[in-house]
């Protein structure tokens, strides 16, 4: 049987009582084995004022792609609500320059949505709650298209913008990125040229969680989409069918190309697994709480979560794949089949760097990726 590629998100996740200079440093070593191991790109997502070392995506990925020779790096995705439009295309720009043909830019539209929300005005689109599907694969949750109002989020908004700045509309956002990229960006009519940047050769994606602007701008754009099922699973499937509905074939895709992403521990044993993934729930929490995430906790010491507080993080708890490479594998076949998957984008988050390692080593193996001769 061929199986679709397998690729790797990475937070760059800080656990307890380390450094962000290790978590880094772990960073390189997982996409320089995983590249080894076969899998298609590593994505490194973009968190702000949280324990994870992945704030700033154009640098992570030109060390990266430095330390790695073959496999492509993108960002899961840049929060354009944050930056320009220039300023992503000359960042990723100068990355490509020295690594062409390897460089993914995904964008999201994170940073609208939050600014929406906190300015106590609506989504720019209403997006639908939940879904369900086949297998328990897409659970009854709570929505997620509205960020909480909490103190965090206020003070890295405030931090992150400038002061009574407004960000542009995505889909203006988007219209910019693709001007820049190939050369016919005007600004009050005033050509302006990216350098570095214009004629780069890098791969837009879209990356969306539900049924809203973002996939329908990817499919209307004839770009691929990446599905957030690791963020929000019970809004997955509507996020793909909007996507499949609005797509028109471009240059870049005669098709649809979907990348779905989901939450794997694996190891030797189902049990193994179970123990590694203990403290998963109690980080979640700390995610959908207003919290921010905090360090990674060790799981042989964690606290148990209340009955209150479990229910907060259940549908992503019981959806995160746990158990020996068999057992994943079985349910990301099952997963692929329900969501018609192009790709599987896995984020394996552990304790202990090692761990995270052999995550990823026994999945590609069990998976049969094409493992590199060294």
């Amino acid at each position: 049987m061929t199986r679709v590629p397998l690729s790797v998100l990475d937070l760059s996740p800080i656990s307890e009582g380390s450094t962000v200079s290790q978590a880094l440093r772990n960073t390189v070593d997982l996409a320089r084995q995983t590249e080894e191991w076969g899998y298609e790109r590593y994505w490194v997502a973009e968190h702000h004022f949280v324990a994870v070392a992945s704030s700033s995506p154009a640098v992570l990925i030109g060390l990266i792609a430095a330390a790695t020779n073959r496999i492509r790096v993108g960002s899961a995705a840049v929060q354009l609500g944050f930056t320009t439009a220039a300023a992503v295309v000359e960042s990723f720009g100068t990355v490509d320059a020295l690594y062409p043909g390897r460089i993914d830019l995904g964008v999201g539209r994170s940073g609208q949505r939050r600014a929406a929300a906190l300015a106590g005005a609506p989504p720019s689109a209403p997006e639908p709650a939940v879904s369900s599907g086949p297998g328990g694969l897409f659970p009854v949750a709570p929505a997620e298209a509205a960020p909480r109002k909490t103190p965090l989020l206020a003070a890295s908004l405030a931090a992150l913008q400038q002061p009574h700045a407004q960000a542009p509309e995505f889909v203006e956002q988007l219209d910019d990125l693709a001007a820049l990229l190939v050369g016919t960006y005007e600004r009050d009519g005033v050509p302006l040229t990216a350098r570095p940047g214009v004629g780069a050769d890098v791969s837009l994606w879209l990356f969306g969680s539900s049924a809203g602007p973002t996939a329908r701008e990817a499919g209307a754009r004839g770009l691929p989409f990446a599905a957030s099922y690791h963020f929000s699973p019970g809004t997955t499937l509507d996020a793909i069918d909007e996507y499949r509905r609005a797509f028109v074939p471009s240059t870049r895709l005669s098709e649809p190309y979907v990348a779905v992403s989901a939450d794997a521990v694996v190891a030797e044993s189902d049990s193994q697994a179970r123990e590694l993934a203990a403290s998963f729930p109690q980080w979640v929490h700390s995610i959908r709480s207003g919290r921010g995430a905090v360090e990674y906790p060790d799981p042989t010491s964690v606290a148990a979560l209340t009955d209150e507080q479990y229910r907060l993080v259940a549908d992503r708890v019981e959806t995160q794949f746990v158990g020996s490479a068999a057992t994943v594998s079985d349910r990301l076949e099952a997963l692929q089949e329900a969501t018609g998957a192009d790709e599987l984008v896995l984020t394996s988050v552990t304790y202990d760097h090692a761990d995270r390692l052999r995550s990823y080593e026994l999945l590609g193996k069990e998976w049969g990726l094409p493992r590199l001769r060294v």
